[in-house]
């Protein structure tokens, strides 16, 4: 008898912890074959991407590499990149794996499938904005991250020479006040004391400008505006240059232009500003928002075939109110847990649930400075406002919860008494 096969494309956060309950309850017994594709050999949580960037977090200890843990966890992995969909034949063509040397691995292939499940996230919106794609950082994933770190760090270095400054101090540009823009802000300057401390530079967080710029009214625009007023009160202690209603015409090398004709002049410069879904999903033969999200029923199946799933940022999901779920991490976890239950319906012909999003609240860490937040109180909806040590708790406790999620208690556990004995015996930043 053929076991049917899910296929889960896209190993975020959302995508790996499904394959994790997938592949214990259906891989293990031998109720299904759980397959994950993903373009990269390891995870990490993108939310800790602006840390990864600032070297604050060093991503080979806390990556996860897909390969070892399939094996543990009943699931099967496969490195590609979705290139293109049969849904007749129910067959994915995966693209060839190229080396940096433009030496081919792996020539294309194809992936059968009973049950395909599209977990592909979202990466920046540049909004066609001149200029952004080529002279703007993005933090979109680890590899994105990891060049701003190189960059970050020669940019310091060059700047210990005096005749080498462009200006007298040190400035980044971040255009995005959403989570990771104001969260990267926060780091920069983290990361700048502790340069300064290891003798890296002679700078220090006072030589050290960074300007964040957002289009709307406010940072964080998604956020109630008690957080909102909290965190930028807290980035303009820092020394974080806020722009508010200021929209981006143009990048170049050395910054941007505004659309009030004001030049803000960078050393470095990050584009954070909007996200869309990968723009190939709207070549894929399925039904797409203009920013390319998959559109879905409420039970996360694709509006043209039942047998095609997509949830998180890259699904367009409608609420009972007729608005979409938010692009958020919680909503991803949330919608992997509703989606294992609905596809274990699914293969025991039971009905599908609908998918309700329900808002935990929201924490914004400031580095090592400050953190803020609120966490709603059940269905009255009400936002308990916090801030402080105790955000700080909360706040890493999300990724604690993720790591349960993929790992278990006793393996999160321990992961957390090393964690603890690393940041004795190790530098508290990636210094190479």
């Amino acid at each position: 008898m053929t076991l049917p096969r899910i296929v889960v494309v896209g190993g975020g956060a959302g995508g790996l912890e499904l394959v994790t309950q997938l592949g214990r309850k259906l891989g293990k017994r031998k109720r299904a074959e759980i397959v994950l594709v993903d373009r990269n050999p390891t995870h990490i949580w993108k939310p800790l991407l602006h840390e990864v960037a600032t070297g604050v977090l060093d991503s080979g200890l806390d990556e996860v590499s897909y390969q070892g843990h399939s094996k543990t966890h009943g699931y099967h992995f496969r490195r590609g990149t979705l290139s293109d969909l049969d849904r007749e034949a129910r067959r994915l063509t995966l693209a060839p794996i190229i080396d940096s040397d433009e030496t081919l691995i792996l020539p294309s292939r194809t992936l059968e499938y009973d049950y395909l499940v599209l977990s592909l996230g979202s990466v920046s919106n540049d909004f066609g904005t001149p200029g952004v794609a080529s002279h703007c950082h993005f933090l979109d994933s680890p590899q994105q991250a990891e060049a701003f770190r190189h960059a970050m760090l020669n940019t310091f270095l060059r700047y210990s020479d005096p005749e080498r400054r462009l200006h007298p101090n040190l400035v980044v540009g971040i255009v995005g006040a959403g989570a990771t823009g104001v969260e990267l802000a926060a780091e920069l300057y983290d990361a700048s004391n502790m340069l300064h401390s290891y003798g890296f530079t002679s700078l220090n967080s006072g030589q050290l400008d960074v300007h964040l710029i957002e289009a709307a009214p406010q940072i964080l625009p998604a956020l109630p505006k008690r957080i909102s007023k909290a965190v930028h009160r807290e980035l303009e202690k820092l020394g974080v240059h806020i722009h508010v209603d200021t929209r981006v015409t143009r990048a170049d090398e050395h910054g941007f232009l505004t659309a009030d004709g004001t030049r803000i002049e960078t050393d470095l410069n990050v584009w954070a500003a909007g996200i869309r879904a990968p723009a190939f999903l709207s070549d894929l033969g399925l039904s797409t928002e203009r920013n390319h999200q998959i559109k879905v029923k409420r039970t996360l199946q694709s509006i043209d075939d039942e047998r095609i799933f997509a949830f998180g940022d890259c699904a367009a999901c409608p609420q009972s109110d007729g608005k979409l779920v938010p692009p958020r991490a919680q909503a991803a976890h949330q919608q992997a847990s509703r989606l294992y239950r609905n596809l274990c319906a699914t293969l025991e012909s039971k009905p599908l649930k609908d998918f309700a999003f329900r808002d935990r609240g929201s924490l914004i860490s400031l580095a090592h400075f400050e953190a803020v937040g609120s966490l709603m109180r059940g269905a009255s909806a009400r936002s308990l406002f916090i801030e402080g040590r105790i955000a700080k708790v909360f706040y890493a406790s999300l990724y604690r919860m993720h790591q349960y999620a993929i790992h278990g208690a006793v393996k999160t556990g321990m992961t957390v008494v090393v964690d603890g004995i690393n940041r004795y015996l190790r530098p508290k930043m990636k210094l190479h």
